[in-house]
């Protein structure tokens, strides 16, 4: 089944259950009465969540998913933003009170911050410019000793760079690290890197607005879970996940899938 058709049984399944009333997947969601929530993120990991550069407004997977939990717990938002690697210390130092950028969960990070359950599964592909023929996997990519690989430190894609393709040495010079994920995708078009590893949604949504400069090779190379992120303690763990359940039951996750993974990109 090609990817269309999966969409497209997807879309009608999540179609079928909204056609139930709310109440039979959330009267039980709690009411957090208004309370207002820091939720801080990145915007530079579409589609989950990025400015749109049409409208300058910040917008993604992400963002309709915490809208509409916001609105299932009835508590407001004040989104805010951060690099990626200030975020977790600073979740873990409560000033924010949940994250959300693509955040793999791990036991390392578990040590510092609380997790909610996860939202979404993905799985880590090798996004290179679309005329590569050096290398077409991993092991390839490994044996081409004159390519690199770009990355940012204390990422997924960073260690799936060090274990999975590389040899296991965090310090290799082969790997060039960026402050951003977006600057590796243009490290990687201006031929300074030869190789940027992500999941494959974000990584089909690079490639569908490239017009063509990019590609995914090889095959996935590791599957990932994402989660919001919580400092350690805090009593919004439970209602989000909650309301993440609920998400799932009434297929709003589905829909925000179809309109973010298949016809924002049918659409660029």
């Amino acid at each position: 089944m090609n990817l269309r058709s999966i969409f497209s049984a997807v879309f009608l399944a999540a179609i079928t259950l909204a056609m139930l009333p709310i109440s039979a997947f959330s009267a039980d969601l709690p009411d957090l009465g208004g309370k207002e929530v820091t939720v801080v993120t990145e915007n530079a990991y579409p589609p989950l969540q990025f400015v749109d550069p049409k409208t300058g407004k910040p917008v993604g997977w992400e963002y309709d998913a915490m809208n509409e939990i916001a609105k299932r717990l009835n508590f407001k938002i004040e989104y805010l933003n951060t690099s990626w690697d200030a975020m977790i210390q600073a979740v873990s130092d409560n000033q924010y009170q949940i994250g959300m950028t693509g955040i793999t969960i791990n036991d390392e990070r578990k040590q510092k911050v609380g997790f909610s359950e996860p939202y979404m599964r993905s799985e880590q592909f090798m996004l290179v410019r679309s005329d590569e023929k050096r290398f077409t996997d991993a092991k390839s990519f490994s044996e081409s000793k004159d390519t690199l690989v770009g990355a940012q430190p204390g990422t997924s894609n960073f260690y799936v760079a060090v274990y999975n393709v590389l040899d296991g040495n965090e310090q290799n010079p082969r790997i060039k690290l960026f402050e951003t994920f977006g600057a590796t995708i243009q490290a990687l078009k201006t031929g300074d890197v030869d190789l940027v590893l992500t999941d494959s949604t974000a990584g089909k949504g690079y490639v569908d607005a490239s017009g063509g400069a990019l590609k995914l090779i090889g095959g996935p190379l590791g599957a990932e879970d994402f989660g919001f992120i919580f400092p350690k303690g805090s009593d919004l763990v439970a209602p989000v996940n909650a309301a993440i359940a609920a998400l799932k039951a009434d297929g709003t996750f589905d829909a925000l899938n179809k309109k973010w993974f298949l016809d924002y990109k049918l659409g660029q």
